[in-house]
């Protein structure tokens, strides 16, 4: 529990800048002898003198008084700011914290740090790389001011951004016979083994888009990653489907890959900036930000089309 309060510390603020008691309780609103007694209240608690009072001399501050006086300042102005209603928003502003869907964040996430520091060098911003369980869970708690995500299992809690669409890709062997065509359907692979994501609304999502045109897709293997996705796919153990789509033929163990768009238009995902209900300035331009950072990981001058 506190012992001392904020006016007692108003009390020692006041007399420290007025350099006397009776000046500083006219500018507090309280007679001299309450004032002197709760500066004295203040020093017994402390176990501490705070201010030097000579009859005749001007109030001044010990060398312990000087300390105190310095966290006794920022205290109060911590606390004006708490009672002031656009006080705490723009304090808050300070701080924005980014989150980031994992599979994205390997081509967004560097971008986007990049782009927040040069245009916003005075906020301090803050990222978590998550599941899409957490990161909407994150949002609504209001742990994370902003995210970009795949538009997955948001619901109308949600205000959305459409940053890009893009496309799934097929991971394959060189010597695979589908990977002598520019680009494939569902339909073209429904009949191979697959390695679809591991993340529940992942797998749940590409699964459903097989079903939706009537086909039934064998899912052969769950990949904790990307990389491990393109590994199992060049060592011939299915085609790899992923929306994340990293630079490079080469997988993690050095097999060569192919990768192939999968062109139906059902199978276009959006990318997304996500937040939860209204936001304070300036967060609208950081939006902004993080939007045009957004469409340098994906590659894309603007939303539309695939990647």
């Amino acid at each position: 529990m506190l012992y001392l309060s904020l006016r007692q510390l108003e009390y020692v603020v006041a007399v420290a800048r007025a350099g006397s008691l009776t000046v500083a309780a006219q500018q507090v609103n309280v007679s001299q002898p309450a004032l002197s007694v709760a500066i004295t209240q203040v020093e017994r608690h402390l176990q501490q003198k705070l201010f030097l009072r000579r009859k005749g001399v001007p109030v001044t501050l010990t060398a312990y008084g000087r300390l105190f006086l310095s966290d006794a300042e920022t205290l109060l102005a911590d606390a004006a700011r708490l009672e002031d209603p656009k006080g705490l928003g723009r304090r808050r502003l300070e701080r924005v914290v980014l989150g980031i869907f994992d599979d994205l964040a390997p081509s967004h996430l560097a971008p986007l740090l990049r782009l927040m520091r040069e245009q916003f060098p005075e906020v301090e911003v803050r990222t978590r790389v998550v599941t899409f369980e957490v990161l909407a869970e994150a949002l609504l708690a209001g742990d994370i001011d902003l995210a970009l995500t795949y538009d997955l299992g948001l619901d109308s809690s949600f205000q959305r951004e459409l940053i890009a669409q893009v496309s799934p890709q097929a991971w394959l062997r060189p010597d695979d016979p589908l990977a002598m065509i520019k680009e494939i359907k569902l339909v073209d692979i429904a009949d191979r083994p697959l390695i679809l994501s591991d993340q529940g609304l992942s797998i749940r999502h590409m699964v459903g888009l097989f079903r939706s045109l009537g086909l039934m897709p064998h899912v052969a293997h769950r990949a904790a990653s990307v990389e491990v996705l393109r590994s199992l796919a060049a060592n011939g153990e299915g085609v790899g489907i992923s929306y994340t789509n990293p630079a490079g033929a080469i997988s993690y163990d050095g097999k060569e890959l192919v990768r192939l768009p999968i062109v139906d238009a059902e199978a276009l995902e959006p990318i997304v900036l996500v937040h939860c209900g209204p936001q304070p300035e300036p967060l609208p331009d950081i939006r902004s930000a993080v939007r045009a950072a957004a469409l340098v990981g994906t590659g894309r001058p603007d939303p539309g089309g695939s990647a």
